[in-house]
């Protein structure tokens, strides 16, 4: 049995009683707080409006696993908390709240309250109401969760709560959300296959960055065992009666669905918290309150813990419970559970500083976390590394692996922006980030850096930078206006200072396009520029009433400034090749940065004078060749939807001139370990022109996605290749669009060449038989593990790639779609 307070009697009679503290919200922090009240004897009341206790995990389907992350973090508090099922849980927290006498009012919902510090006045509902001297906030944001903004919202096949995955049988079921709640749904819905349920899960990344690690490899498991779905990068674009439009990254596509689970997160009840008259970090719908060391808001005397506080892991938010009662109780020296951990990560920084101290340092001194409370800073902390670099130390070095990011705390670094002469540098200061290209892109680090001076240096880690500008939106713009920033000055050069850039950058907006998406029309009057920041584009022009293909641009490329310079109509539709992500710059803050820089407005009239003469030449002979104009582009057209326009570097044959000897896939067999990275009949044509299967090397790999040991990389040629820390997951096999990686164990050495020649010993070039292979293996005992292989395009192999050099009658080529879909190409074939 609880003990519930007689708190007062109806019709807005003030209760006699002035408790010490009353705590409003029964979740894991508020039990924790009010079980902390009672052990030491303070006078307290603890408000649910539900009737029961932790309504947060009282909602948790049913047989949830429920986890007690971070292992390293000790628990705080008058209640056990250890991982384990919902129901042992809630059973465990209600025989301990009543057996410590905790003072519980039940069916019991805040409405306002008044007052202040020392004589507050809480009202319910019901006309009763509560007086305190102080009040603990812990009412979580479980109860105001985001919904879904498209056609179909409001359909009744969604839900924002799944209370038992038992309940559904033979239905197509889609999870949208890519946090624990989303996968754990995920999970109950497909764990019983008698219930014979289809289940997809839908992540807007490629990354499941929100989510506990343990989580995620209970997905990954899931999906190689076929009884979920993941669906990555794809958002909901229509809901409709029976199934669901999907927008993915080749474009849209409809599938079966009758019930929706969305978990897409919850926001603070910002309206209700703001009547106190508390203040909150900033104006973003995700902000949280501003709170003192102490958790007390801007109104003196109202306490915020838990996930209303943006700390939501249960393990935290019981800490919190406990201390926050010690803090009221007169406790000033008691420091967080994670202080030894902290200092753990800071002792080895120079200059004698406590926690406190350096939490200030990095939150007062690296923008992006300037909208960070002191605990969320503290949670940041725990998954990054902090480093002390002396004048000249390497921090990365050109080309080397790496997806963390950077941010400096103190100091200042030195990019080497030349491979070939270190001496020519460009500063980041005190305050910056760099690294974030690696981040963004799982590219290879593009340059060398060191340290100008003594630098201290936060170091996130990838999950960790991604869950940071997943939830902080003030950290993600400021990412994003640093890379805008740096990708402007790198691509218009001419001596630009950031100076020259920071009105484009002030305008600036990131837009998501999906495949296929226009983004510039032919004939529109519309006078932005636009660059490509991931993806890629097709650019295509009317003639006789079809439209006919241009040239393909890779991220990195621009377009529009024909019409913005002249004021002219656009001339061509440039529209997305593949998902996309592009940067507008409003048309008048580019001409004002070419009047303020004649260097740049000769390179963009030089631009445009080149895609001036395309379409001149197009006008003078589209009456000669349009029988050529119309295979080019359907060519053009059957490249792309092959992969080529994300690809960097792609393998084609021409079938003119192919004679089926499959030199290519001997070649590549016997260059690496005796298995071929091709297959040469496999894949698809178009008119001559055969696309194999073998690896695109794609400006944003989808392989790397969940990689667990980081093993897929980019060289320096742009290879995307899988080194010897493959674990044999076959994470990236799935990943894959195009079917280009393959899942074999190292077969046994073969006999040479010679020895076949002349003895007959061995299977012979090329990959041997799958047979021979493992009889061999059998022999040598050979491990029988499978790792994942694809092509490397021969990186480190004198001469290029294997296939092309061995084909005899030059059918074979490996191509750059900027090269090869230009139209450029079509001139040199027409005459």
């Amino acid at each position: 049995m609880l003990l519930l307070g007689t708190i007062g009697s109806r019709g807005g009679d003030r209760l006699s009683d002035l408790y010490k503290v009353a705590i409003i919200g029964s979740g894991p922090a508020g039990l924790s707080a009010a079980a902390r009240a009672a052990a030491i004897g303070m006078s307290h009341v603890l408000i649910e409006k539900t009737d029961h206790l932790s309504d947060t995990i009282f909602k948790y389907q049913k047989g949830k696993h429920v986890m007690a992350t971070p292992a390293n973090l000790v628990l705080r508090s008058d209640l056990d908390f250890d991982a384990g099922k919902r129901e042992a849980i809630l059973g465990t927290w209600d025989e301990q709240i009543a057996t410590g006498r905790v003072n519980v009012k039940l069916n019991a919902e805040v409405t306002k309250v008044e007052g202040a510090k020392g004589n507050f006045a809480i009202h319910l509902r019901s006309g009763e109401v509560v007086a305190a001297e102080a009040i603990v906030l812990a009412i979580g944001t479980q109860g105001n969760p985001n919904r879904l903004r498209c056609p179909g919202a409001d359909s009744p096949m969604i839900q924002y709560q799944l209370d038992d995955p038992g309940e559904y049988f033979d239905e197509h079921i889609t999870v949208i959300g890519s946090g624990d709640a989303g996968i754990e749904n995920a999970l109950g819905l497909a764990a019983d296959p008698a219930q014979r349920n289809v289940v997809t899960i839908l992540n807007r990344s490629a990354d499941f960055a929100r989510a506990k690690a343990a989580n995620v490899a209970l997905l990954e498991e899931a999906e190689r065992e076929g009884r979920i779905f993941v669906r990555r990068e794809t958002t909901p674009a229509e809901v409709r009666d029976g199934e669901l439009l999907l927008d993915t990254r080749d474009g849209q596509e409809a599938i079966p669905c009758q019930r929706i689970i969305a978990r897409t997160g919850s926001q603070p009840p910002r309206g209700f918290v703001e009547a106190m008259g508390i203040e909150f970090s900033s104006s973003e719908p995700g902000a949280f309150p501003k709170l003192s060391p102490v958790f007390e808001t801007t109104t003196p005397g109202i306490h915020v813990i838990g996930a209303l506080a943006g700390y939501p892991l249960i393990k935290h938010c019981m800490n919190q419970g406990y201390d926050v009662i010690e803090f009221l109780n007169g406790n000033a020296d008691l420091k967080p559970a994670d202080e030894p951990i902290l200092a753990e990560k800071f002792n080895h920084l120079p200059g004698n500083r406590n926690v406190d101290e350096w939490l200030g340092v990095f939150g007062d001194n690296i923008g992006i976390l300037a909208d960070l409370s002191t605990l969320q800073l503290r949670e940041l902390m725990l998954d990054s590394t902090a480093h002390a670099y002396e004048p000249g130390d390497v921090i990365f070095r050109r080309n080397e692996p790496g997806s963390s990011m950077f941010a400096i705390a103190e100091g200042s670094v030195a990019v080497e922006v030349s491979p070939h002469d270190p001496s020519i540098t460009v500063p980041i200061e005190q305050g910056s980030i760099f690294g974030e290209v690696g981040l963004i892109s799982g590219r290879r680090r593009g340059a060398t850096v060191r340290a100008a001076e003594p630098v201290i240096a936060l170091e996130l880690s990838r999950t960790a930078a991604l869950k940071l500008l997943a939830t902080s939106p003030g950290a993600a713009r400021a990412v994003t206006a640093i890379s805008i920033e740096r990708q402007l000055l790198q691509m218009f050069g001419s001596g630009l200072t950031r100076e020259d850039v920071a009105p484009l950058v002030a305008s600036a907006e990131v837009m998501q396009a999906r495949a296929g998406q226009v983004i510039v029309t032919e004939g529109a009057d519309d006078k932005d520029i636009f660059i490509i920041r991931r993806g890629s584009m097709i650019v295509e022009k009317e003639i006789g009433g079809k439209p006919v293909f241009l040239s393909y641009l890779p991220a990195g490329s621009y377009f529009g400034e024909m019409a913005v310079i002249d004021g002219s109509a656009r001339t061509a539709t440039v529209k997305a090749a593949i998902k996309s992500e592009v940067i507008r710059l409003p048309g008048d803050g580019f001409l004002a940065l070419l009047d303020k820089n004649p260097a740049l407005r000769e390179k963009a009239l030089a631009d445009m004078a080149g895609r001036r003469a395309t379409n001149a030449f197009i006008e003078s002979r589209k009456g000669d060749f349009t029988g050529a104009v119309d295979l080019y582009s359907e060519t053009a057209a059957f490249l792309v939807d092959n992969g080529i326009g994300e690809a960097t570097d792609v393998l084609l044959i021409d079938e003119k001139l192919c004679i089926g000897c499959d030199n290519c896939e001997k070649a590549c067999a016997d260059s690496h370990d005796g298995l071929s990275r091709l297959d040469r009949e496999a894949g698809r044509s178009y008119a001559h022109l055969h696309v194999p299967t073998s690896c695109r090397h794609c400006e944003h790999p989808h392989c790397m996605a969940d990689c667990p040991p980081n093993a897929i990389h980019r060289g320096p040629d742009g290879e995307v290749f899988i080194d010897e820390t493959c674990i044999g997951c076959g994470n990236c096999q799935r990943n894959c669009p195009y079917g280009v990686i393959r899942m074999d164990a190292k077969p046994p050495k073969k006999p040479s060449l010679l020895q076949w020649m002349l003895f007959g010993a061995g299977p012979g070039p090329g990959e041997a038989p799958y047979g021979w292979r493992k009889k061999e293996a059998a022999k040598q005992q050979m491990p029988e593990a499978k790792l994942a292989i694809k092509c490397d395009m021969c990186s480190g192999i004198d001469g290029g790639p294997a296939c092309v050099r061995a084909c005899p009658t030059g059918a074979a080529i490996r191509v750059s779609p900027d090269k090869f879909l230009t139209f450029t190409k079509l001139t040199e074939d027409v005459e």
